[in-house]
């Protein structure tokens, strides 16, 4: 099939038993389709992740254990979306790269790491939730600010650690079956592709998104049986309101990146079975072959949907918004009738038990 995660080339007909029929026409609307809709995700999540930081580095108050995790979830989608554009012309051009090794190499690269960065941050700030609503009396002494950024450099390093061997042997290949020179990979052996392929499914997916799906479901149980016991007592604070509100955001952000990237992971996983010759035919090929270019596509729009979910599903980030950009308009006049505290209480977007925790 295709030889690397993400960035693809159709592959030639593998099939040994049967002949399979050309389907020339149904790469033209690869070709035109999938080009279109990977601008538009660069654009919006361009937007919509600048916007992010914006709000993020103008607001007067330090950042929240979560928001920080948040944050880099921004940069990592911003460095990725940027080369973007890159692989859009690579796909008008029939898989043709017209960009030198090295952007085939660096592009790739951020690709991947923005995979890994990103579904680990999801952990780390899925941990994050699930010590404040589970473990909430021995949570305070392993959560900090400088903790979670101690977190995020790991994550960064670790993600650029599984990237090098994308960087090392990405480049411009001639594929004479296919009559194209691809950005691909060219590694000494099959055998070393198909370990990169386990390492990417099972590293960079499988293992993260059972931990993620483990601490939600842990923390939503947590969070039930304390609404449970608040509406029991009929006592409700506007902290346990921040606590449910914040905490639907971080689910809701889980939620779309798992939808965006699960499809995806299952083709590469069927493509796995493919290559050790467990599934064969034409229609596995075919099948696996089109997926691919359509459920990648899915999984580059997870970097532009996390803004959305902010602005619409975020209410204490649209109120920090409101209160950043008031410093610019109307010399704060939406916010004139709020008080100084009530401020400070209302723009919390994540809640913390003490100072030193925040």
């Amino acid at each position: 099939m295709t030889e690397s995660p993400l960035l693809s080339i159709p592959f030639s007909n593998q099939s040994n038993t049967t002949f399979c029929p050309d389907l020339d026409n149904w790469w033209e609307i690869v070709y035109y389709l999938v080009p279109k809709c990977i601008d538009a995700i660069c654009v919006i999540g361009m937007l919509g992740n600048l916007f992010v930081l914006f709000v993020y580095s103008l607001y007067k108050g330090p950042l929240k254990i979560a928001e920080i995790y948040l944050v880099n979830l921004a940069v990592a989608d911003l460095i990725f979306l940027t080369c973007l554009p890159f692989w859009a012309e690579n796909i008008r051009n029939k898989y043709n790269w017209p960009f030198g090794n090295f952007l085939c190499r660096s592009a790739s690269t951020s690709i991947h790491l923005n995979m890994y960065t990103s579904i680990y941050l999801l952990v780390a700030v899925s941990l994050d939730r699930y010590l404040t609503f589970v473990h909430t009396l021995t949570h305070r002494r392993i959560r900090s600010s400088t903790t979670a950024k101690g977190i995020c450099l790991l994550i960064w390093i670790f993600g650029i650690l599984l990237s090098i061997p994308t960087f090392t042997f990405r480049t411009v290949k001639h594929f004479p079956e296919l009559n194209v020179s691809a950005c691909a990979l060219d590694f000494p052996t099959p055998l070393w592709g198909m370990a990169n392929r386990l390492v990417f499914n099972i590293v960079g997916f499988a293992l993260p998104s059972t931990a993620i799906v483990f601490l939600n479901f842990c923390s939503i149980r947590s969070l039930q049986e304390h609404t449970r016991e608040q509406r029991a007592l009929r006592t409700k604070s506007f902290k346990d309101l921040r606590d449910t509100k914040a905490t639907r955001l971080i689910f809701l952000v889980v939620l779309m990146f798992l939808l965006c990237w699960t499809p995806y992971h299952l083709v590469i996983f069927l493509d796995i079975l493919f290559r050790m010759e467990v599934i064969q035919g034409c229609f596995w090929e075919y099948f696996l072959n089109f997926s691919e270019q359509f459920c990648s596509t899915l999984a580059l729009a997870n970097s532009c949907i996390n803004p959305i979910v902010y602005v619409f599903a975020g209410k204490y980030f649209r109120q920090k918004a409101l209160k950043v950009f008031s410093q610019f308009f109307c010399c704060g006049y939406f916010l004139s009738q709020v008080s100084f505290q009530e401020k400070s209480s209302y723009f919390n977007l994540f809640p913390v038990k003490n100072s030193s925790t925040s």
